[in-house]
């Protein structure tokens, strides 16, 4: 049992992972709940974020909920198999994240805002995994797409570290890198907790709120 659990919490390597699928995901044409598109074109102004921080069914209603987002999607993203499925990323096999794709008005929301909720929405110092759910697709990734999102994730987490440590915690084990391609995780995982509302949703903060904006970095 206890060379399982190694093998799911250790990253696969690009020769061992799965091969690439050649069939796009469809995609539904509106998002569950505020009816808009989940697909680019996306509306002139919005900008994208995208994060892992645990399983994505809890993590994309956080964002969905947050007030200037615009639309959100599941998938995966950080691996090497091109279009996997569920399945395939389940197995640790392909290197995948469970990610959230955050499609955003930045007039009405900052990305340091959306970083905040990143943070405080689940434990960023577990390494491959959030609480019971364990595996490399479960770890705690910012993947930027641009350099200023890149920055601001730097400069966040500096600060957000130094909060978790005086409350006791260990350090960050969060990814921080270049946004990699996105692959949409199919139709029943999208905005999932919307159409099971009694579904299962595996993340817990740490309680320690996280310093965002002027004031944070003074």
């Amino acid at each position: 049992m206890f060379f399982s659990l190694m093998k799911k919490v250790q990253m696969v390597t690009p020769d061992r992972a799965l091969p690439d699928r050649d069939r796009v995901m469809p995609v539904p044409p509106q998002h569950f709940v505020n009816g808009v598109a989940m697909t680019p074109p996306f509306p002139d102004g919005m900008e994208r974020a995208l994060f892992g921080l645990g399983c994505f069914w809890g993590a994309e209603r956080k964002f969905w909920e947050t007030p200037g987002v615009w639309t959100t999607a599941v998938g995966y993203a950080g691996g090497y198999t091109a279009n996997p499925t569920y399945e395939d990323v389940c197995t640790g096999r392909t290197g995948h994240n469970e990610v959230v794709l955050v499609v955003f008005d930045p007039a009405r929301v900052s990305y340091d805002a959306l970083l905040k909720v990143f943070w405080e929405t689940h434990d960023p110092t577990q390494g491959m995994r959030q609480g019971n759910d364990i595996g490399t697709q479960y770890r705690s990734g910012i993947y930027a797409y641009s350099e200023a999102q890149r920055q601001m994730a730097e400069a966040s987490k500096a600060r957000f570290a130094e909060a978790l440590r005086q409350a006791g915690y260990g350090a960050i084990t969060t990814e921080i890198v270049d946004a990699p391609p996105f692959y949409y995780a199919e139709d029943i995982h999208q905005q999932y907790l919307a159409k099971v509302p009694s579904g299962y949703c595996g993340l817990g903060g740490t309680g320690v709120s996280c310093p965002v904006g002027v004031a944070a970095a003074e």
